[in-house]
């Protein structure tokens, strides 16, 4: 077993035994890894309140060459977001993040833009006065680039026929994109995308600080859709954030 050190985020947690702990981490170096801290339940463990969900920490672990866990060695805290403990709305949003970076990644599988995506984030809604819908959107697009499914907003989805600029057109969270009107009638999940909400859309990964209020219902349907079509099912976090604005 070799012995790696990387940055993580925890973003899973489950207690295994009366003493140890399984951990899962999104970590800039290796992607989502699972690991088994011995001893990590136990008052006095060296881990500190590394296990905390949505705590940044500097970890050392041994990876396993054939599957299972991994024994994580070490842990020490580097980053733990105040705002989330005094913000339920933040909170409700990190948690979200969380279970996208859980559920929809696989093990070792590096994404160093959308963990430093995601810790600038959880670092900006701290800020009273951002756009928090903006925020969360902004982040499914960086979620959705880095897993390879960015909205296709200029070509049809389905065959790939380039599709007229600045008007509404039909577009289907399944297949990823705009559709042009030969493939939309026989795709069934197809909803409009107003020329305002497309130009927005295309944009927001980009500058993510607004969200205006003309497209806001509009696009956050239209995300949480996609994302729950590659998941297979709708993030249960999602429930909770309505009125995160």
């Amino acid at each position: 077993m070799a012995a790696e050190r990387a940055t993580a985020l925890v973003i899973r947690g489950t207690d295994w035994s009366e003493t140890s702990r399984i951990t899962t981490l999104w970590t800039r170096e290796f992607g989502k890894v699972r690991a088994l801290a011995k001893g990590g339940r136990r008052l006095q463990s060296s881990f500190e309140v590394a296990f905390d969900l949505l705590t940044v920490c500097e970890v050392m672990f041994l990876r396993k060459a054939h599957g299972g866990l991994d024994l994580l060695t070490e842990a020490t805290v580097r980053e733990r977001f105040p705002q989330l403990r005094t913000d339920l709305r933040v909170l409700y949003c990190g948690y979200y993040f969380a279970e996208l970076l859980a559920d929809g990644t696989f093990d070792y599988d590096p994404h160093p833009q959308l963990f430093d995506a995601t810790l600038e984030t959880l670092r900006k809604l701290g800020n009273p006065t951002i756009d928090r819908p903006a925020a969360v959107s902004a982040f499914e697009l960086v979620w959705l680039r880095e897993l390879g499914y960015s909205p296709r907003l200029e070509e049809c989805a389905v065959c790939g026929t380039p599709v007229e600029a600045g008007v509404r057109v039909p577009f289907s969270p399944s297949a990823g994109g705009a559709l042009c009107p030969k493939c939309a009638p026989s795709t069934a999940d197809r909803r409009w995308l107003s020329a305002d909400g497309r130009a927005t859309l295309g944009r927001l990964a980009t500058d993510g600080d607004t969200l205006p209020a003309g497209v806001r219902t509009e696009l956050r349907q239209l995300l949480s859709q996609m994302v729950s079509s590659i998941l297979g099912r709708r993030p249960k976090m999602l429930a909770y954030l309505d009125g995160v604005g």
